[in-house]
């Protein structure tokens, strides 16, 4: 009997230890379950603030693309402005040029080579007629004449 005592005693404590380890075990269950659900409702926030940030920055990239494609076409509107009104005044310096004496333009333009604005009397000299061109050159300075033959000459060779 004791025998039969021991042996209850011991499936008695069997069965309340299964028990406690059952219900531990569904306690860290049911924690782990809580601890999911919390952490797919994180992932799920974050996600959201995620998509909300990608959309707004891609609302400002379209936005910069647009502010880029604005300020190209004023940047080329502008451009042509320029090259009509530098055309024009260049038209208009040709025609003051065209209409003085030889000598008299052939010194100011010895003046502006000497200051180095070489690029400027060539500018001029393209646009004025070519006989008024050649009576210039005759009356200035002989290195200066040189200099400006020259850029023509290299002028006429790369717009063939």
């Amino acid at each position: 009997m004791l025998k039969l005592i021991f042996i209850f005693n011991i499936f008695i404590f069997t069965f309340l230890n299964a028990q406690e380890t059952s219900s531990s075990l569904t306690r860290q269950k049911l924690e782990v379950m809580e601890l999911k659900k919390e952490l797919n409702t994180f992932y799920e926030e974050k996600e959201k603030e995620y998509q909300e940030n990608k959309k707004e920055l891609e609302d400002i990239l379209t936005q910069i693309e647009k502010e880029k494609k604005d300020i190209k076409t004023l940047h080329d509107k502008n451009e042509q402005i320029l090259k009509e009104i530098k055309l024009e005044v260049d038209s208009k310096i040709a025609k003051i040029y065209n209409g003085m004496k030889p000598k008299n333009a052939a010194q100011i333009f010895d003046n502006m080579i000497s200051e180095g604005k070489i690029d400027d009397v060539f500018a001029i000299i393209l646009r004025l007629k070519e006989n008024n061109v050649t009576q210039i050159l005759k009356f200035m300075d002989i290195s200066h004449s040189s200099i400006v033959t020259h850029l023509l000459e290299d002028y006429k060779n790369k717009n063939k």
